[in-house]
């Protein structure tokens, strides 16, 4: 069955969209570019692909919850993204969201429903 036809592998992408915004956010208190931030969340755990990431950033960029600078310094260009104030202020939202909601998940989670 491929991806496209598989309910758990749809589900899964749908959670994951929410969660690498979250991610990506929490990993830019320092600048870093887009290869360098793949590295760092696989090392964490969480495996994003060039082709997700790259388009993240620059929509993160455009909603001002991010800033960038080309450094040109090294023979291949490179544009590094670091939380924005208002990112800083959306991730600081989001990380109490989402604790809460892992918090309200475990519980439901561990409901024995069938008793």
């Amino acid at each position: 069955m491929n991806d496209q036809g598989d309910p758990i592998e749809q589900i899964r992408l749908e959670l994951r969209r929410g969660i690498v915004v979250l991610a990506v956010l929490s990993q830019l208190d320092s600048a870093s570019y887009g290869y360098n931030l793949v590295q760092r969340l696989a090392a964490l755990g969480l495996d994003v692909e060039e082709g997700t990431l790259y388009p993240l950033l620059r929509r993160l960029e455009k909603q001002g919850l991010l800033k960038s600078e080309w450094d040109t310094s090294d023979s291949r260009p490179r544009k590094y993204y670091r939380v924005s104030g208002e990112g800083q202020r959306v991730l600081n939202v989001l990380r109490a969201e989402w604790q809460q909601t892992v918090d309200v998940m475990t519980r439901i989670l561990k409901e024995d429903h069938h008793a």
